[in-house]
Formats: structure tokens, sequence, C-alpha cells
């Protein structure tokens, strides 16, 4: 039988886990087996310190000194103190440019001279959305509002950075 084993049965044994049958084969083993008798006096002593130690609780003021160490430290201030309004609202217009360009390129393709009996529905379901984004010029309308969104989020992330240099140099 491997040390593994042997070592299972015993702590087993120890804990009180094992069923009865198996305590009387350990029981025997103890008594006949001289490796088996050298291992569990090891893990007999290992078994009694762990029962002999005694874990403290924290003190009676571990959670007030706790608090009074976070007061002392700078708490962060409201989203709306440090988030500047002018660039949601860049942002904001930003979507809402490139929305009502879409609109207003996709209205401008529309066939409005419909015959008797055409409704607006039905020369709106007639509209080949693949024409859109295969159109070079409305590539390159996407890519520069793209360029022009990273460089405006640059531009903010730039002012934000050169404001906490500001305040640790100081």
């Amino acid at each position: 039988m491997n040390r593994e084993s042997m070592e299972s049965r015993i702590w087993d044994y120890l804990d009180g886990r094992s069923n009865p049958s198996e305590r009387l084969q350990v029981e025997d083993l103890l008594k006949t087996d001289i490796a088996w008798r050298s291992l569990y006096d090891e893990l007999r002593e290992v078994h009694d310190a762990i029962a002999a130690t005694h874990l403290e609780g924290p003190s009676l003021r571990f959670t007030r000194n706790v608090m009074e160490e976070i007061g002392r430290l700078q708490i962060a201030p409201a989203t709306r103190n440090y988030i500047n309004k002018r660039v949601v609202w860049g942002i904001g217009l930003f979507f809402i440019l490139l929305v009502l360009g879409f609109l207003i390129y996709g209205f401008g393709q529309m066939d409005w001279s419909g015959g008797k009996g055409s409704s607006f529905a039905e020369n709106l379901g007639k509209v080949d959305v693949s024409r859109f984004f295969s159109n070079t010029w409305v590539n390159a309308f996407m890519m520069v509002n793209v360029v022009l969104g990273l460089v405006l989020l640059d531009h903010y992330l730039r002012g934000k950075s050169e404001v906490g240099r500001r305040k640790t140099t100081r």
C-alpha cells in the first residue's frame, strides 16, 4: 500500500470519519505494522497540534480602526463633478448627426414618383440597403466620423491625464 493511501486512511481514523470495519482494520494494522505505527505517530502529532491552536478573532476596535483609516483617505467625488458635460454632448451630437446623415442619404435615394396605389410603406420596403453601404462616399463619411470620434476621445483623455499630473505634482 502506498504512503498516500495510508495517510488518507489514518486521517479518516483520526478524524472519526471511517466506518467501524475500516476502523478495526486500521487498529489491527497499527498493532502489527511498524510503518503504519510510525506514520500514525507523525500524523497524531500534527492532529494534536492543529487541535491545540486557537484562532484569534479580530480586536473589538477592528471595525472602528478600519473605518477611521478609510476616513483619512480622499473619497472620490460624485460622477457629475468629474464628467465633462461638453464631451457627453459632443458624443451625443456626433451620433445624432451620423443617424441624420444616413436618413438624408436614404431618403434621397428613394423613388418618390410612385404611381397610383403605391404607398410610402411599399416604397420603403423596396429600399435596397446594400447599395448604401457599398457606396464609396458613405464609407468615406463613416471613416471620417470614426476618426473624428477617436480624436475627440484622445483629446478628452489627454485633458484628464494632464489634470491628474497637475494634482500629483502639487
